[in-house]
């Protein structure tokens, strides 16, 4: 299936210092694009793949699990850390819990991790019904465009198929159970009102890493795809300044300004 336009992958080719974005469950690169230009403008190498079953329609996601999103993430890793001398992961969402396994997969290989709205369970009833039900019904409604601006819309599925949510909900167990392997820098961005993924998520995340050098930042205008909405800027200028204090020389080759 051809690829949504607007939802291809990003690629820019920098300087020594790499990052890696995932986007969500359901989502596309787009939810990140401009997160990624603005980090390439400052002279950074940026990857920002699609990840499998995402990007065309729904039924694609549904033959798709958490094994494939994580290897072609971690293929990607490996490609930047080729051709940079330090490589950071950052994510959206679900994005977030696979930047924080690459982190605690990898150690020393991944500098630090940014994550936005990171989710760390599936809520509810309907998540613990999920290794029945899903083999009764394809779908559910979709929860792409959790934003607060105004004509801003995500290029995610309207649909969610429940086969491809069960496997995130076994990915998250895992996850959560790994994030004591987390010791790199963290900068946590979260979102006062997110309607995807709750507050819990984020906290629970913060008390199970082992890291020490850890920042969490409240982003008090934005729903659940913050980096879509009015705390963009915020989540571009904070990124950028966590990135340089680890990597002094980053910005030194940009000539673009944030905003």
């Amino acid at each position: 299936m051809p690829v949504i336009p607007g939802a291809e992958p990003y690629r820019h080719d920098g300087g020594e210092v790499g990052v890696l974005l995932c986007h969500g469950f359901t989502g596309s690169p787009q939810s990140l694009r401009p997160w990624a230009e603005h980090l390439a403008a400052h002279g950074l190498s940026v990857s920002l793949p699609l990840l499998p079953g995402h990007g065309t329609r729904w039924e694609d996601l549904r033959a798709t699990g958490w094994q494939d999103w994580y290897a072609h993430l971690d293929r990607e890793l490996w490609q930047l850390s080729e051709r940079c001398e330090r490589v950071f992961v950052a994510g959206l969402s679900m994005g977030g819990a696979l930047a924080l396994r690459l982190a605690a997969r990898h150690g020393e290989r991944v500098a630090g991790v940014v994550v936005v709205n990171p989710a760390n369970r599936l809520h509810g009833l309907a998540a613990h019904a999920l290794p029945v039900v899903r083999h009764l019904v394809r779908s559910t409604k979709g929860i792409a465009s959790d934003i607060a601006k105004d004509a801003t819309t995500e290029l995610g599925y309207d649909r969610v198929p429940l086969h491809a949510a069960h496997s995130l909900r076994q990915f998250l167990r895992l996850v959560d159970g790994e994030l004591p392997q987390v010791t790199q820098p963290l900068l946590l961005l979260r979102s006062a009102v997110d309607h995807v993924v709750p507050a819990a998520d984020s906290a629970r995340v913060l008390s199970r890493v082992s890291s020490t050098d850890v920042t969490e930042s409240v982003l008090e205008q934005s729903y659940h795809v913050a980096t879509l909405d009015h705390d963009a800027d915020r989540i571009v200028e904070e990124s950028l300044a966590f990135i340089g204090r680890l990597a002094p020389r980053v910005g030194e080759e940009g000539t673009a300004p944030v905003g």
